[in-house]
């Protein structure tokens, strides 16, 4: 029995390859009777410009190349009322984490089975979260004692920083002052130290932030950032 038109979830799918669009396409329409796939776009504006949109779930190409980061994507959607599942090639446990905690509700790697995206948009759709075993396992295997634990103004203000912005542009962008950003970049610092890594430089702070996931491209969380001297000090 096929599922009634207004009981179907309303699915719309962004990716920048148009071959794996179609193809996801045709594949969810197929499987899934309780699917609707009211959108397929290559880019953001097209999602944002379509006649559907806002529909119940949107599959996110993580990997758009719009220089747009995809925390904002996140807020927009999320302040439309739309869940949203990442897609991926990445599967470093951090990247995933990340993703989660800028408010995806799933996130797959292109490389899994296609059976996972209709139960990634499944849950997203009531709500629940959605990681593959092979990911959560890899996720539960790091080794969370690497890095040290942040605030989230601590990691807000190490993206910013590590993504290329001089101090006082990240106190403006957070609102606070520039005294206040030197301190936290102080804070920061001395935390990676205890744990035995040296962040002294804003190359080092750059690549640890990309390590630890909250870096993890340039159009993930900052804008891509200028070319930094391998010797230049923290502000």
């Amino acid at each position: 029995m096929s599922t009634p038109a207004r009981d179907r979830i309303r699915l719309a799918i962004v990716d920048d390859h148009r071959m794996l669009l179609g193809a996801l396409t045709q594949w969810i329409d197929g499987a899934a009777d309780d699917i609707e796939v009211s959108a397929a776009v290559s880019t953001w504006p097209d999602l944002l410009t379509h006649e559907a949109f806002p529909v119940d779930v949107v599959l996110l190409d993580l990997d758009l190349k719009d220089n747009l980061p995809v925390s904002v994507k996140l807020r927009a959607l999320k302040s439309a009322g739309v869940k949203t599942v990442l897609m991926s090639t990445y599967s470093e446990p951090g990247i995933v984490r990340e993703a989660i905690a800028a408010g995806a509700l799933g996130y797959l790697v292109k490389t899994e089975e296609a059976d996972m995206i209709v139960e990634a948009i499944r849950a997203a759709a009531v709500g629940d979260s959605f990681i593959s075993t092979e990911l959560d396992l890899a996720i539960s295997a790091e080794d969370l004692d690497s890095a040290p634990r942040l605030s989230a103004q601590e990691r807000r203000v190490m993206a910013l920083y590590g993504g290329g912005e001089p101090v006082k542009q990240v106190a403006k962008a957070l609102d606070i002052s520039e005294e206040t950003a030197k301190s936290y970049l102080k804070r920061i610092r001395e935390k990676y130290r205890l744990v035995g890594i040296d962040v002294g430089t804003k190359v080092a702070l750059r690549k640890r932030a990309i390590q630890d996931g909250l870096l993890p491209r340039d159009d993930f969380l900052t804008s891509p950032a200028p070319m930094i001297d391998d010797d230049e000090p923290l502000d």
